[in-house]
């Protein structure tokens, strides 16, 4: 369905290629997951599938990419629009409408459809990504999870051959992530349909996928998944474990995995870590968060102590983000309290609060204003009276080999977010909040995120995060609050609110049962 012949891509004023010497074929009816490490290239890569790039990325392509075996050199994204659907990292860039159910219809109406064909198309979606409720809300109030699904949904509607996805689970929780991946699934199964996927959170997909490309250092590799995965650069807990227990072939999900672990033999149970009472550094009590009618957040009380990661979690709308904003100041609370250190961030200017809680919200590329990456982080040294260099350093840990003359919005989903995360990182707050801030990260990134984090607190700082990613919070987070429509319904240690929920559970939990939350600590048992 998709061929691509000696394809190589190079960005303008750019030292390297971003693609060398692509040669890819991807037949008809198959779910193919692109991985890779961040800024390896992967949205590029997507791109020039549909002509987005060099379309509308500027830069030079050589070579030829052929759809349905003609050649679409030349061609105008819009002319392809019936064949292929694509969504990117950031669904709310691409939306033209003010209303979930007139963003579902505005691709059929641009490409002539009837009404009553149109109308069937757009209950069908709705019902397929279980979005009915949202049918009559305006965008911008939905959660970022929420806004994903939608972005699917619209370019579903108009019936593509291909459906082209960035990152589409990234903002999802684990439920929703799984009902849309085996809702695209039964696409493939059923109609035919090509989807292609470019995904961190790799396991959540490997389970679907048919076929995995990799791109590593500007350069292609696909094939089976069990095959790439046994040297990938990047691999889901589920394959870490099974390339420690050295089980051949390796397991590409949970169910597999399970049948596999008698041959690990009894492993001696992982310690729980003793809790200790520790003072509280940020207090909030009685918050309460309402967009006109709607509301978000219900009398919340919650305590981040210092020295301890605090993750929120909970399903896509539940109010994590909006209690976020609420605790750092910024946003809007009708009732409650916030002490940090004596002070409300609510009741002060907007940069003494940050100064207090240094809140990377989900579209972290709104901090950047600069023209290049080493602006950026010249002015977040200055304004946080550190170092020289200090923000560039955080920065290199989480995604090494960003060009400083480089402009931020040039950069890939991931490096963007990581250079906001060092801007915020580099001043120091007593509280650091992070929405969602493993998205368009890869697990060697995570890892990296991981121990920051873990030395933030060490320094008897606080952390509050929320996360859907189940498998960064079982390496990070001390203690799990989860939301449910705006009320705490579960709060406490990491190991025992993760392993109680189904949903919320990381793979080695799954495959080895309550305790276990994580491969390294696999690794010390064996050991």
């Amino acid at each position: 369905m998709i061929e691509l012949r000696d394809v190589s891509f190079r960005y303008d004023d750019a030292p390297a290629a971003a693609l060398r010497h692509v040669d890819l074929t991807l037949p008809e009816g198959e779910l193919v997951l692109v991985a890779g490490r961040t800024g390896s290239g992967k949205s590029t890569l997507l791109g020039t599938f549909n002509g987005l790039v060099p379309h509308f990325s500027g830069g030079e392509l050589s070579g030829d990419v052929l759809v349905d075996g003609a050649s679409i050199r030349g061609r105008a994204p819009r002319e392809l629009a019936h064949l292929i659907g694509y969504v990117g990292q950031n669904p709310l860039a691409g939306f033209v409408s003010d209303i979930v159910e007139e963003e579902l219809a505005y691709g059929m109406e641009q490409l002539g459809l009837d009404a009553q064909t149109m109308r069937r198309r757009v209950e069908e979606t709705l019902d397929l990504f279980g979005i009915a409720s949202l049918r009559s809300r305006p965008l911008r109030t939905l959660s970022g999870g929420q806004q994903q699904r939608v972005a699917i949904g619209a370019v579903l509607t108009m019936h593509p051959r291909v459906l082209v996805l960035d990152e589409p689970t990234s903002a999802l929780d684990p439920t929703a992530a799984e009902d849309v991946l085996a809702a695209l699934a039964r696409l493939v199964d059923d109609l035919g349909l090509t989807v292609v996927v470019a995904e961190h959170r790799m396991e959540r997909v490997v389970p679907f996928a048919d076929r995995l490309v990799l791109v590593e250092g500007a350069e292609v590799r696909d094939g089976p998944p069990a095959e790439l995965l046994v040297d990938s650069l990047v691999a889901p807990p589920v394959i870490e474990l099974g390339r420690l227990a050295g089980w051949s072939p390796l397991p590409l999900s949970v169910r597999e995995a399970r049948r596999a672990k008698g041959s690990l033999g009894d492993l001696p149970a992982p310690v729980p870590p003793t809790p200790t009472t520790v003072a509280p550094l940020l207090t909030a009590k009685g918050i309460f968060v309402a967009y006109g009618s709607v509301v978000a957040v219900r009398d919340v009380d919650l305590i981040v102590p210092a020295g301890q990661v605090v993750a929120l979690m909970g399903r896509n709308g539940s109010g994590k983000s909006s209690l976020l904003w609420a605790l750092q100041g910024t946003g809007k609370r009708r009732a409650g309290t916030v002490d940090v250190r004596g002070q409300d961030p609510g009741a002060l200017s907007s940069s003494k609060a940050r100064s207090l809680v240094g809140l990377v919200p989900q579209t972290a590329d709104d901090l950047l204003y600069l023209e290049t990456v080493d602006q950026e982080c010249a002015a977040a040294d200055q304004q946080a009276g550190a170092a020289a260099g200090s923000c560039r350093s955080i920065l290199d840990r989480l995604a090494p080999g960003i060009a400083g003359t480089g402009h931020p919005r040039d950069l890939s989903e991931g490096q963007r977010l990581s250079l906001v995360l060092a801007i915020v990182l580099t001043a120091s707050p007593p509280v650091v909040a992070l929405d969602e801030p493993t998205r368009g990260l890869d697990y060697i990134a995570k890892a990296a995120l991981t121990e920051i984090l873990r030395g933030i607190a060490a320094e008897g700082r606080g952390v509050l995060l929320a996360s859907h990613d189940v498998e960064f919070l079982a390496h990070v987070a001390d203690r799990c609050v989860v939301l449910a429509d705006g009320d705490i319904v579960s709060d406490g240690p990491a190991a025992k609110v993760l392993a109680e929920s189904p949903a919320f559970a990381p793979q080695v939990c799954k495959i080895l049962g309550p305790g276990w939350l994580t491969v390294e600590q696999v690794a010390a048992a064996m050991a």
